[in-house]
């Protein structure tokens, strides 16, 4: 198990980690999800020991080994800006973890064999990194930290570099890997879908602090607050404001959304997904909403209506191909139980996860 207790790291007066604390367990899959400068690498670069915390303490199974230095560490790193030996071909690149070990030749052959086809890499094991290209360089640093069989492997948005399809692959096949082992898997990334896809546990990155940790589907049904809730979101939640009263959301257009939860009356923030919004009600509770297109993005099998409702602008995400003018007025429908309600703090008072798919 890694713990981290109390994780802070300061550089002068700029804050990178405030109060950071998380236990993950061996076999697990863990993603840092947030925005560029949320502090996911800092995180990581503390957890393999490459920096040292301002203050606060890093256990693994119990032991304090928070000024322990990486090479004394059972821990294998691929980061965004990948690393290899430019003086070794691809084989000894990826074979070079085992050798430290004094791993015996058949061990190490049979290993490089397996991760170099896991990666596509087996035509290039003969060649050097520097006449592979950038893609291929990166899967030969992933392929590397596979044969290290390490306790704690931390990737760093490590398929960036690859083509779609590899990438959709290897998504699927890294968390298989590692929990396989028994290794402590930690996945950094700025991707909301992508930390779908993995699935796991998910803790949630902003401005430094850790807003909520847990099994990955949870988070992203349940967000703990708005920032959760936003970090969680790719296209952007949509949100406005309403006027809780009785058992409505009154909006500013005067339009009444029925309110699942009971709360107090007042003043809220609801939030919604942009595939929560529809062309057809998708029960009798729908409520519907006439709203403009201010802007249609087809990408073929779904499309991106950006809307105007009245003091919002929002986004429907569709399936198929839809043909929009700008300006013209559409009526869209939403199911009040897909609601997330934040209150003035932003702090989460009403949702129903059942039903947030």
């Amino acid at each position: 198990m890694l713990e981290l207790r109390n994780i802070n790291k300061q550089s002068g007066a700029e804050k990178h980690l405030s109060d950071i604390s998380l236990r993950l367990e061996r076999g697990t899959l863990n993603v840092l999800l947030g925005p560029t400068l949320s502090g996911k690498t800092s995180l990581m670069r503390i957890m393999a020991g490459l920096d040292r915390p301002t203050s606060g303490t890093i256990h693994v199974d119990g032991v304090d080994v928070t000024g322990v230095s990486p090479q004394k560490r059972d821990v294998a790193m691929v980061f965004q800006q990948f690393i290899n030996y430019p003086s070794m071909t691809v084989y000894e690149n990826i074979a070079s973890p085992m050798r430290v070990a004094r791993a015996d030749r058949k061990s190490i052959d049979d290993a490089v064999q397996r991760a170099a086809a896991l990666m596509k890499l087996t035509p290039y094991l003969d060649r050097m990194p520097l006449n592979l290209s950038g893609g291929q360089q990166q899967r030969t640093a992933l392929a590397r930290a596979i044969v290290k069989n390490a306790g704690l492997v931390l990737l760093d948005e490590p398929l960036a570099n690859l083509d779609y399809k590899l990438r959709e692959e290897l998504r699927a096949e890294l968390p298989r890997i590692f929990a396989e082992s028994g290794t402590i898997f930690v996945y950094a990334t700025t991707e909301p879908s992508e930390a779908l896809l993995l699935g796991g546990n998910t803790a949630t990155l902003a401005q430094g602090h850790v807003t909520q940790f847990g099994p990955t589907i949870d988070v992203f049904r349940s967000p703990v607050d708005l920032v959760t809730a936003r970090t969680f979101a790719d296209p952007p939640l949509n949100t406005i404001s309403a006027d809780k009263t009785g058992n409505t959301f009154v909006l500013e257009s005067g339009v009444g959304i029925p309110a699942v939860d009971a709360i107090a009356d007042g003043i809220y923030t609801i939030g919604f997904q942009p595939h929560h919004l529809s062309l057809t009600p998708s029960g009798a509770e729908a409520v519907a909403l006439r709203t403009v297109v201010a802007a249609l993005e087809i990408t073929g099998s779904e499309s991106f209506v950006h809307l105007r409702f009245v003091g919002a602008d929002w986004i429907m995400l569709t399936p198929g191909v839809q043909d929009f003018a700008v300006g013209q007025e559409i009526e869209v429908f939403l199911d009040p139980r897909l609601l997330l309600v934040f209150d003035g703090t932003g702090r989460a008072v009403g949702q129903t996860p059942a039903l947030a798919a």
